[in-house]
């Protein structure tokens, strides 16, 4: 288990619940226009909210940016420490940082002791595609260990001035570098793991890789914070997260449909039946499992830790209940017969 970091209000990592982030595409200094994203962020069910930090007008912003949030503020700083030190005394919630690309052990001193009398974490965020040049040269490429070498790099110079309220990151655009390079940081060092895979590309096959990557490692018991990296709107991206965290057991939002998928013995137009089901079942806030099983060798046999399901046979199918067959209807019947029983629960 991992140490356990707080991030305002939101802990994360030794055995916390697994926390969603994802990052604003408003210019920060906006602060109307940034402040409806977090909220249409947070609305969606983001738990962290990051904010790109330019320059000085950006830092400055997040005070008032801080007082209007309803989840805690990351922010997100490139080489400058000054806009790290504003950051931090404008009570930002986190600063991911780079130790190593801030200039002189002064400056990185002035960091973490901002950030350690203000109890603020910083992430190490260490990307595949922006490694230290000795390291690439070293490894021949961004390969896992030169990005774990890069990581421990920049969390020494923290240690070195007594910080360790640190979070870690070790994103690319592979989704097998991704994955070997988090397995080599779990191994032993103990700080939580935020996942990610970077540049993963527009929703469809963002969504793919993050759900590989991503719901992969967490599979494996790895990781304690996300972000879903995706070219569209950020709220899709919580969407996403949502549904991995959903697909792995780590969160019961709302139902779960299961669906099998269908063959020779089908004798219900089942796919559109699904849809309907799984269009019916947005407005249904119940922590359930429901089931729609093409016929009754996969229905209450295969579906039986569903709470309830239904299954097709030649112009009718069953309705069942955990497992035990309640009613034999027409095909017709079977859909609304199926919401009535999530209706009971």
């Amino acid at each position: 288990m991992t140490r356990q970091i707080h991030v305002g209000g939101v802990p994360v990592g030794g055995g916390a619940p697994v926390s969603i982030q994802s990052m604003t595409n408003t210019p920060t200094q906006d602060v109307e226009a940034t402040l409806a994203q977090i909220r249409a962020l947070a609305a969606a069910g983001c738990d962290i909210v990051r904010l790109a930090v330019p320059d000085m007008a950006a830092a400055r912003a997040i005070g008032a940016l801080k007082a209007g949030s309803p989840v805690p503020l990351v922010a997100d700083i490139h080489f400058d420490y000054r806009l790290a030190l504003e950051a931090a005394e404008q009570g930002i919630d986190k600063i991911r940082i780079n130790p190593g690309n801030i200039g002189a052990p002064e400056r990185v001193e002035a960091v973490a002791r901002a950030c350690r009398e203000r109890h603020i974490p910083i992430r190490v965020g260490v990307n595949g595609g922006s490694l230290e040049k000795e390291l690439l040269d070293k490894y021949s490429g961004p390969t896992p260990e030169a990005m774990v070498e890069s990581a421990l790099g920049h969390i020494r110079l923290l240690e070195r001035y007594g910080f360790e309220d640190i979070c870690v990151s070790l994103k690319a655009s592979s989704v097998p570098v991704t994955m070997r390079a988090y397995q080599l940081m779990a191994e032993g060092y103990g700080y939580p793991l935020h996942l990610g895979v970077t540049e993963a590309g527009t929703r469809e096959m963002g969504e793919l890789k993050a759900a590989a990557g991503i719901g992969g490692l967490l599979a494996l018991g790895i990781g304690d914070t996300l972000r879903v990296s995706l070219t569209a709107d950020p709220v899709e991206e919580i969407y996403a997260a949502r549904r991995i965290l959903k697909a792995i057991g780590l969160r019961r939002e709302g139902p779960e449909l299961i669906a099998c998928p269908t063959c020779g013995r089908t004798q219900i137009d089942l796919i559109p039946m699904a849809k309907q089901v799984e269009e019916l079942l947005k407005g249904v806030d119940k922590p359930i499992t429901v089931a729609v099983m093409g016929c009754v060798v996969n229905g209450p046999g295969e579906a039986r830790h569903a709470d309830v399901g239904l299954a097709g046979g030649k112009g009718e199918g069953v309705l069942f209940k955990h497992g035990e067959i309640v009613a034999r209807v027409p095909e017709e019947q079977l859909v609304p017969g199926l919401m009535k029983l999530i209706e009971e629960l």
